[in-house]
Order: structure tokens, then sequence, then C-alpha cells
């Protein structure tokens, strides 16, 4: 009966892994199948998108968090038929600015030094976080645990790659699509979702309130709503 059930790839983030999705690969089994795709090794985004398409039934549906998000819209640049409905959360569309790519380059040459790797780390859960969970000794231990073990390597990796406008390949998709955000990100903020729907002309867009950048982890039942009517929607 299981195999009835739409193939769900889920995406994670930068120095994320599965236990971003954990909730969602628990909360989402009666209606999906989940799998979570590693996007700890390749050196471009073309390579991570190459990866997850070789392991991906012939159509699929598609969730892409964050760093994730830009995965999804190579894959959406490579094979948009494949493509059964997207879900883009907290995440952005357009190419780095010349300075947002500099401030990268600087970050990693920060990271590359011996033992710096952990405060570069630390300094991020202020911007992960609506700051109303800084104290949530669970939650920031989990994320804290997530970037610890996935490491300074896949960091700089994943921050190095050149992100692109994903725009076009998004705004040909005729599948249904949804954009989901927290409240409070201060990574990927509303104000980029507005515009990113608009650019996309997608007309479903989910706020999750008082959550900041980590809404898989920060508010997984509100997330797994949102993720259900989408699953279960017809049309664009």
């Amino acid at each position: 009966m299981t195999d009835a059930l739409p193939q769900l790839i889920l995406l994670p983030g930068l120095l994320n892994d599965a236990e971003l999705w954990r909730d969602q690969v628990d909360g989402l089994a009666d209606v999906a199948r989940c799998q979570v795709a590693d996007l700890t090794h390749g050196e471009s985004l073309r390579q991570l998108a190459e990866q997850v398409l070789a392991d991906a039934e012939p159509t699929f549906a598609l969730a892409g968090f964050s760093m994730g998000g830009y995965v999804a819209q190579e894959i959406a640049r490579i094979a948009p038929e494949r493509i059964a409905r997207l879900a883009l959360i907290d995440t952005a569309i357009r190419a780095d600015t010349p300075e947002r790519a500099a401030q990268r380059r600087a970050v990693n040459a920060a990271a590359s030094h011996e033992g710096a790797f952990l405060g570069v780390a630390d300094r991020l859960m202020a911007s992960y976080v609506d700051a109303s969970r800084l104290d949530d000794k669970d939650l920031t231990g989990r994320i804290q645990a997530m970037t610890q073990r996935l490491g300074r390597e896949v960091f700089l990796r994943q921050n190095g790659l050149a992100r692109e406008d994903g725009a076009a390949a998004l705004r040909a998709l005729r599948c249904p699509i949804v954009i989901i955000c927290g409240e409070h990100d201060a990574i990927t903020p509303l104000a980029g979702q507005h515009e990113m729907a608009h650019a996309i002309g997608c007309s479903h867009m989910v706020i999750i309130p008082n959550a900041g950048h980590m809404t898989p982890m920060e508010a997984p039942e509100t997330v797994n709503a949102a993720l259900r009517r989408w699953l279960a929607r017809e049309g664009r």
C-alpha cells in the first residue's frame, strides 16, 4: 500500500542532515514516502542536483530548505518534468550579489583556520532560530550537534557553492508550489519571500508564526500541516 504514496525528497540546508527533517519523516509517513537527500558531497549545485536525480523515482514531490532550495531550483532547470510538486522552505531564488559572494569567501577564510569553525557555527545559532527559542536547550542542542557532526569541510564546501538565479526555471514549472517561511527568519526574511512569490507566480505562501529560519525543527507540526495541504493540492 505504501508504494501508492508519492515519493517526497527532502533537501537539507547548509550544515543540515536528516535531523533537520526528523519530524517531517515521522509526521508525513501516512501521506508520503520521505527520502532525505545527502547534500554534503558535490562541488556545485549541478553536481548535487544530479546526485538527487540519480536516486529519485521518475516523478517525485520535492521540498528544499534554505541551501536545499537552490538545489531544488537546479533540479527544476535540469528535469522540470520530473517534479510533481515543489515546496520552497526558508530559501531564496536570487543569485548572490558580488557583496554576498565576497562575504561567503570571507566567512570561509575565517572558518578555514584551525579551531575557528566552532566559533562560526556558534554565531550561526543567533540567526537560525527565533529569539524566543534561544534558551530551548533541546532545539539548540539538536542544531549544534548537527552542525558539529557535519563539520568544517562540509561547511566550506556548501558555503562556497555559487548560488544561481532560479526565477525562470521555477516560473516554467506547472506543478503545485508552496513557499513556507518563518515569521522572524533572519536569513531569508519575509520581504524576500514575497518578492520570490511574485517573481515565480506563486500564490500559495505559508508564514510560520513565532519561528525563525529553522522552521522544520522550530515548528514541525505547523510545517507538516502546510506540507499535507500542498501534497493534497491539485493544480498550480
